[in-house]
Parts: structure tokens; sequence; C-alpha cells
């Protein structure tokens, strides 16, 4: 389970940290309340706000760091059921880390949806209006498209439903920079049986890990990338995972991708 904290290292500022979180840089766009840029009632009025936020958090604008190449790790050692993230920044799809391995909870620019006709596109087809300041349009019928974020009141994506196969399958169970306060998500680090080890790698202690301790539970706390470190060296992974961030490094200096 993976939250903001995870990446606050590459330079995306957190939801709700006073002072850098994006909800207090969001004064700028005129909007009645904060929440108001996730609320579709809002967005049907004045979708400019959430866009001018979007060309912010698109896939490409950040990389991602040593946490997330710590998961794509795991995935590459085969150890890796799945990774929940709240995240909509697209960070670990960047580290490599394959789609049918995701549950992004609160969606991803990957896909976008025509909010009329409901219609389905790939998101890089509105990449180009997003980052001209333009509101992106249906082709077909002229409607605006909405990335798959998930706004306040609706349904997180369907696969969001695999945590009722994974989590009681689960051997082991990490909780890294994540806050434990949005439901249902939060409650998912409950949901895995009561003998199986939950590593908390976080600022602070969170959710059941300050009120519902289990005896097999682990909080190391503190910076999340030196937390994940001080793991990876436990293991004996520090040379293995620094190749890898190296391979990726070379390939970012490339990005974005010529058309």
């Amino acid at each position: 389970m993976a939250g903001a904290g995870i990446s606050t290292p590459s330079g995306i500022p957190d939801f709700r940290s006073p002072g850098s979180g994006l909800y207090s840089n969001l004064e700028q766009y005129n909007i009645p309340y904060p929440e108001a840029i996730f609320e579709l009632a809002y967005f049907f009025i004045n979708p400019k706000p959430f866009f001018t936020l979007a060309k912010e958090l698109y896939p490409g604008n950040y990389r991602p760091n040593y946490a997330h190449y710590f998961l794509r790790l795991l995935h590459d050692k085969g150890l890796l059921l799945r990774l929940y993230t709240q995240n909509i920044d697209g960070l670990e799809r960047a580290a490599g880390i394959p789609p049918d391995r995701l549950v992004e909870a609160h969606g991803t620019f990957a896909t976008a949806s025509c909010t009329v006709c409901r219609r389905n596109f790939p998101g890089e087809d509105f990449r180009g209006d997003v980052m001209a300041d333009r509101v992106p349009r249906c082709p077909v019928c002229t409607g605006v498209v909405k990335p798959d974020i998930v706004f306040f009141g609706e349904e997180l994506p369907q696969r969001f439903l695999l945590h009722v196969a994974d989590f009681p399958m689960a051997d082991l169970l990490f909780v890294i920079g994540t806050s434990l306060e949005v439901e249902p998500f939060a409650s998912l680090a409950g949901a895995v049986r009561g003998s199986v080890p939950r590593v908390l790698i976080n600022r602070d202690l969170v959710g059941p890990f300050a009120w519902q301790q289990r005896p097999r539970d682990v909080a190391q706390l503190g910076d999340v990338v030196s937390g994940v470190r001080a793991l990876v060296e436990l293991l004996g992974w520090s040379r293995e995972l620094q190749a890898l961030v190296q391979k990726e490094k070379e390939k970012w200096v490339f990005w974005p991708p010529e058309k």
C-alpha cells in the first residue's frame, strides 16, 4: 500500500501537508474551497482549475524515486502480488511496474472518459490539450473529457475489488507513505491475516499501527526514502537496486520521447 509520502521525494507536493500540500496551493485557482477541485458538481461548472492541476501532475513531469524502484525490484524478483496506490501521479507505472500488478485506487491519467457519451480514450490523446491549457473535448460529441481520476462521491475503479482476493493471500504487507485516513483504502491495512507481518515505512505512526497494533507489526518512522534504504540494506539488495535506478535514470534523459 502506497500513499502521497512515496511521491513527495519526487517533488510532488503532498495533498495534506500544511504549507506544502496541493490543497493549500490551490488558492490561486479562485475556487470556493480546496476540495471543490475534485467534486463533479464544481467540475461541470468550471473544469479549468482541475485541468490546471492536471497539467502539473500529468505523467512525464516528475520522475520515480528510490522508493518506487524498490517496489519495482520486488516485482522483478517475483515478490509483488499487487501494489495498491492512492497516488494519481503515475510514478508506479513510470518505474516499470506493469498495470496488471497495480491497483490505482484513486484513478489514473493513463485513461480518460467523455463525461457525456462515456467513450473511453487513452489519456495521452489529450496531453496536448492539457499542456496548452485547453479543456479536452470529445472528438465525437464535444463533451468534456475527464481523466479517470476518482472524484469525491465517485466509485473506486473495478480493480479495487481485487483486494478481496489479494489481501487474504498476502504473506507480508508494506504500508509506505500514507496517512491511512481516506476510506475505503485505509481499511485495507487490516485486511491481511492476523499472522501476517505488516511493515509501516512512514513519517508518523498511523491507522491501526497507532491504535490497533498486532504482535508482528514493524514501524520504521521518519523519512520514507531513508526507511526504504535501511530495509534494502538489511535485505542485501543495495547494489542491485542502485543498478536498477541507474539504468532507469538513463532512460529518463530522453523523456519525453520525440513524436
